[in-house]
């Protein structure tokens, strides 16, 4: 990239629209309207015969808009066909993304306009800083609506563009090599579960390690329960309520879980919660969290966002033994959202964060949905370790919530498979011996005292 071509695009804007692809890869610059002109010959120099691509233009209203396309820009007059494409704007940070409705209309490729959206969204149109816009409507039967938007939430209907940039999406690149590694096995499988059973804490009042489960809403948690408790049942399990909400949080209750495998419960309760939300009146209150590392809270307590639970409260536990208090805590993360965190949430979770410390208890993080993130993860699960791009998230997520790398683990929770899968269950079972790991320096440390 030419050192004095710096990208307009934001760079949470950037990763808001690599978040949406399903080649996901960093966007890399290639052609500026106010360096390289608002020309369509100046577009095409720059811009054929490289795909994919994202086209963004910028108005003087401030709003910041383009699309998305898998295909080449030519200068062929044709349309191309592209169930991928998709057009968008900003409010903000959030992305609103307005997906191809014909995809046969997709793109144009004209010769006398910049980057062309089916004729729905053009940048750059007729070799001036403007931009054509003609969104989708029902008024007319002969009209292809190839695109459904309004123009007001597109550009605000300023159509005076001061800029217009064209970035190329990098795909998805592959280690040669894992840089960790996973066993692959049946035998693994089985020495990990083995492993896992067998587990004894090393102080001899402590039958069981008490893990605490802290993440956004939606990120997992409950999921993850579900899964790892597959694991052992030998078939889905949905316990702990998850699900896919929007607006609010599924579990609303404190829960202790335990997973029973062959009659007997394995030695360790999974602790579940209200999910973190980025709105300081919203979600589980970090005090609560405290309250339930430190013992006080009671199974199946019903959270209250605005009033945590007081000592003088019934129910609140006024003198928990170390078997009643969390030895571990583990942040569960949506890996696709990662790039994406708003800096309320970040905050609220490096405070969070900041009060275990001072209670000394171990934390890792847990990365969720990396077959949603990452393609070559979704089609093979064991590529986890070589994906570039699920090592840099793992490395987002250690900077973001100030962990070592070594302490955050990739996981794939059960969603829509219909038969248990053996990779799936190792990386599952990878997750909980390291946290019993973790939870093994925590009882060190308490012996230590």
């Amino acid at each position: 990239m030419n050192s004095k071509m710096m990208p307009k695009l934001k760079e949470n804007q950037q990763k808001a629209i690599c978040s949406q692809l399903k080649n996901v890869g960093k966007l890399n610059l290639i052609y500026k309207a106010s360096i390289h002109g608002f020309t369509s010959a100046a577009f095409h120099q720059h811009c054929d015969n490289k795909s994919p691509t994202v086209s963004v233009g910028y108005n003087k209203s401030g709003f910041v808009f383009g699309g998305y396309t898998r295909q080449s820009f030519s200068q062929s007059g044709q349309w191309v066909k592209d169930n991928q494409a998709f057009v968008f704007s900003f409010s903000g940070a959030k992305l609103n993304k307005y997906p191809v409705t014909d995809a046969t209309y997709a793109v144009k490729m004209t010769n006398n306009s910049g980057p062309n959206f089916g004729d729905t969204l053009i940048l750059a149109y007729k070799n001036g800083p403007n931009v054509y816009s003609n969104p989708g409507s029902h008024r007319s039967l002969m009209y292809h609506k190839y695109y459904n938007f309004t123009a007001e939430k597109m550009h605000g209907n300023d159509l005076d563009l001061t800029d217009c940039e064209v970035y190329q999406v990098e795909e998805c690149l592959k280690f040669e090599n894992p840089w960790r590694e996973v066993t692959w096995t049946d035998e693994e499988k089985k020495k990990l579960m083995e492993r896992i059973e067998s587990y004894k804490p090393s102080i001899s009042s402590v039958s069981e390690a008490r893990v605490l489960l802290v993440g956004a809403v939606g990120a997992g948690k409950s999921s993850f329960f579900n899964s790892f408790k597959s694991v052992f049942r030998g078939h889905f399990a949905g316990q702990a309520m998850a699900g896919n909400i929007i607006s609010n949080t599924t579990t609303t209750q404190f829960r202790s879980f335990q997973i029973k495998h062959q009659g007997k419960l394995l030695p360790l309760v999974i602790c579940d919660t209200m999910g973190l939300e980025a709105d300081e009146k919203e979600g589980i209150h970090p005090d609560d969290i405290t309250n339930i590392i430190n013992g006080h809270i009671p199974d199946r307590y019903q959270f209250n966002p605005s009033d945590p639970l007081q000592r003088e409260v019934q129910g609140f536990c006024k003198n928990p033994e170390l078997k009643d208090k969390i030895h571990c805590v583990t942040y569960v993360v949506d890996a696709t959202k990662i790039s994406i965190m708003s800096q309320n949430m970040e905050d609220k979770i490096k405070a969070i964060r900041k009060k275990i410390n001072l209670l000394r208890i171990p934390q890792l993080v847990m990365l969720t949905k990396i077959d949603e993130a990452c393609p070559l993860v979704k089609e093979d699960i064991r590529n986890v370790y070589k994906s570039m791009y699920i090592k840099e998230l793992m490395e987002e997520a250690s900077a973001r919530i100030n962990v070592p790398v070594s302490c955050v683990v990739p996981v794939k929770n059960y969603n829509k498979e219909l038969k248990p899968d053996m990779n799936i269950d190792i990386l599952l079972l990878n997750a909980v011996d390291q946290i019993l790991n973790f939870v093994d320096d925590f009882f060190d440390d308490q012996e230590s005292e």
